[in-house]
């Protein structure tokens, strides 16, 4: 399946939640922030809304008052021009709301390791980068105006951040098992549901493993993602242009049986659940 047909900051976004929520009630997220009334956005803000509050997650562990995340998706290219705007983001930030910059720290994530952005560091401004855990790296050096973290989502630990390590292709079928039981100790967030729709249709093979292991059903696995719900809201527009009425339950089992029957995810997701732009 192609990048343009993957949104990964949605995953994204659901990701970091995920991973800090244990601290929902001290943390305010805000998706996409705008900068200004142009289209200048951040990634993702993450507020601090008691400053006394430790997160002792090694992602939030730099976290102030308020927080810049930056997002690459799979595939993409993290270039010095990416890094400089992150930058350029940060200082906007401060001077649009009248805050010091010591009030802010900045973290870029990536599924890999970005050489060229360390090298501009060491560079220009004479600053080292060190790993501070795994895939977790911070920027040392004189004259910082504040913390600033590369995660590598691809070596991050899965015991200590299952979901951002999730966000890629190529998971195994037991790891993208771990995430779907994990997901069914939490309840039906939208950003959890959004993360599960995008990493099923970025990993279909891993997620047609799943299903043939037989541990968890189809119900259980499309009922916790986002996907469910699309795939049953168009099998009952499909049922009422022919005039049936086809409640949610019916267009439910006929969208379950398809699966059973050997209908590739892949296909169903085309045909049922459509798919979003980027």
């Amino acid at each position: 399946m192609s990048e343009e047909r993957i949104n990964w900051h949605q995953a994204f976004y659901g990701a970091i939640q995920l991973e800090l929520d244990e601290y929902r009630d001290a943390l305010l997220f805000m998706d996409e922030y705008p900068l200004t009334t142009e289209p200048l956005r951040i990634d993702a803000l993450i507020i601090k809304k008691k400053r006394e509050i430790a997160i002792k997650k090694n992602l939030a562990a730099i976290f102030r008052h308020d927080n810049i995340v930056e997002y690459k998706s799979p595939g993409d290219n993290f270039s010095i021009d990416d890094f400089n705007k992150a930058m350029a983001y940060c200082y906007l930030y401060a001077s649009l709301n009248h805050l010091s910059v010591k009030e802010l720290t900045l973290t870029i994530v990536w599924a890999g390791y970005p050489r060229n952005a360390v090298s501009h560091l060491t560079d220009i401004y004479g600053w080292a980068v060190e790993e501070k855990a795994d895939g977790i790296y911070a920027a040392v050096g004189a004259g910082m105006g504040f913390p600033i973290q590369f995660i590598d989502s691809g070596r991050l630990s899965g015991e200590d951040a299952l979901w951002l390590k999730g966000l890629n292709h190529g998971l195994t079928a037991g790891n993208l098992d771990r995430i779907l039981r994990e997901s069914a100790n939490r309840g039906a967030e939208a950003y959890l549901q959004a993360y599960l729709e995008v990493i099923i249709k970025a990993n279909i093979d891993a997620f047609e493993e799943v299903l043939a292991m037989g541990d968890l059903t189809v119900e259980e696995v499309l009922e916790r993602s986002a996907l469910g719900t699309r795939i049953k809201t168009k099998a009952e527009a499909r049922g009422e242009a022919r005039g049936e009425a086809r409640g949610k339950e019916k267009a439910r089992q006929e969208m379950i049986e398809l699966l059973k029957n050997g209908k590739p995810p892949e296909e169903i997701i085309r045909l049922y659940g459509g798919e979003r732009a980027n």
